[in-house]
């Protein structure tokens, strides 16, 4: 209740223990498959419907949010959480498991923009440089450490004491979050359920998670993997469509779609999805093709902390002025340096390559996602950034982690990893390359340089923080 190192303690352990799993699990996949007796498809998943429980979870909240106080949608989901991680934690076979992550997954997305955005707004402006810093540290630095820590349980085994750990950071979140959250009157108590949104956000994320973690026993010409995508895919159009359409929407999708915020997302979007294929990629390498035990291979990834604590810096600095769009496009360009670098890599020096790309995926992640995330919630007023950040997380999440599993199963079918990663890696260099060139020439068809944020007004909830010029303003100009 207006103490900022509360606010912030609580929201990092709302967030971190999840996100920290995201990218642990697979260094100790093997440990899994044998304690629970599970398949590699029935882990995967786990993960995927974990990961599409998160992306579905943002949207469920924000149309909470609502209707119900912050506080309450805040301390049901810190406490299901809870008991969805000792449900994984003492599970002795494959089902419990899976339902204990997949919760986990969806409370924590519920948690995301029940406690996120008061941290934001109820702080102060002079707040906001240290809660950007914090943001970007909280959720990538924590997704950076996954595998750090995920090598340690790899090697020396443990997880059930990984998964004790992430209970009692999330009680002491709750007991945190029940001492300290603030409550607050809900702004449409009598708003009906989204008929519309919410049936169609659980299709969009289910169905595609689902598809791809089939790559995992089959292939790309099987039913299974090619009509979940398709047509989770094109129920994720309809959302989107029917967001922009709508005279009141749950998510703002029309406040979103001009010029700073389209490309701040796009760019989310990209680099998301860049450095997780590239982070899985490698440690498949570094485990298949240079044999190195999970410990090494998640410390190699280590310099990924140092370029996501380099880039919070830089954000805490840079948040505030017109240059969080520059800041956006210098992620976009680090994960694309990553991907080139990686591509000279052999098994006879898989390390040093291995070490120096994780640095610039690291930053990459870091000055890529938390500036976009920014950009789009400065372009609508206060009172919609829950909406905004599950609309964004919905979006990103679809990228993120749809890619990885398809380029990781287009690796193995070929002659060798080896070949394979080089063949993938190289995609998504050419992939992030072309969007930066699209990004960058859609954000000059805007027209008008950046402008820094009028976070007063914005704080004030008097208007939005940008003015974003509309899409292809130049063009729209001179044919005016």
């Amino acid at each position: 209740m207006g103490n900022y190192p509360a606010a912030v303690a609580l929201v990092l352990l709302a967030l971190s223990p999840f996100l920290v799993l995201t990218t642990a699990v697979s260094l100790f996949q093997p440990t899994l498959m044998k304690d629970l007796h599970a398949t590699r498809f029935e882990l995967q998943l786990a993960g995927g419907m974990s990961n599409a429980g998160y992306a579905f979870g943002a949207v469920a909240a924000a149309d909470l949010t609502q209707r119900l106080a912050r506080r309450h949608v805040y301390i049901f989901c810190e406490g299901g959480f809870v008991v969805a991680s000792v449900v994984a934690l003492t599970a002795t076979g494959i089902g419990q498991f899976a339902t204990g992550v997949v919760l986990q997954g969806l409370f924590t997305g519920m948690l995301l923009v029940a406690a996120l955005p008061p941290l934001i707004t109820t702080h102060g402006a002079d707040k906001v440089p240290n809660t950007a810093a914090v943001i970007s540290l909280g959720l990538f630095g924590m997704v950076t450490a996954g595998p750090v820590v995920g090598g340690l349980v790899g090697s020396e085994g443990g997880w059930r004491l990984l998964y004790t750990s992430v209970t009692v950071l999330a009680a002491i979140g709750l007991t945190i979050g029940a001492m300290t959250f603030e409550g607050n009157d809900p702004p449409a108590r009598r708003a009906r359920f989204d008929w519309l949104a919410i049936p169609l956000a659980a299709g969009t994320t289910a169905l595609p998670f689902f598809g791809v973690s089939w790559l995992s026993r089959g292939d790309f010409s099987d039913t299974e993997f090619i009509a979940p995508v398709v047509v989770g895919l094109v129920i994720g159009i309809i959302l989107v469509a029917g967001q922009y359409q709508k005279a009141v929407p749950l998510m703002p999708m029309r406040p979103i779609s001009n010029t700073l915020p389209v490309t701040g997302v796009a760019a989310a979007m990209v680099v998301g999805a860049t450095f997780t294929t590239l982070l899985e990629l490698s440690e498949v390498y570094l485990v298949q093709v240079s044999h190195l035990s999970p410990v090494r291979t998640g410390l190699l990834l280590a310099p990924q902390l140092l370029g996501v604590a380099i880039s919070a810096a830089v954000f805490h600095r840079l948040v505030l002025t017109r240059y969080t769009p520059y800041l956006a496009l210098s992620g976009l360009i680090s994960v694309a340096v990553a991907a080139g670098i990686l591509l000279g890599i052999t098994p006879s020096n898989s390390s040093p390559i291995v070490a120096v790309a994780a640095f610039f995926l690291g930053y990459g992640a870091g000055a890529g996602v938390t500036p976009g995330l920014f950009l789009a919630g400065f372009s609508v007023s206060a009172a919609q950034l829950g909406p905004t950040f599950a609309l964004v997380e919905l979006l990103r999440s679809e990228a993120a982690f749809l890619l990885g599993p398809i380029l990781l199963r287009l690796a193995e079918t070929q002659t060798s990893f080896h070949k394979g990663f080089h063949l993938s890696v190289l995609v998504m260099l050419i992939f992030t390359a072309v969007s930066g060139v699209l990004l960058v020439g859609l954000f000059w068809a805007g027209g008008r340089a950046p402008r820094a944020p009028d976070i007063d007004s914005w704080m004030a909830a008097t208007g939005p923080g940008y003015h974003s010029p509309p899409l292809n303003a130049r063009f729209l100009k001179n044919t005016g």
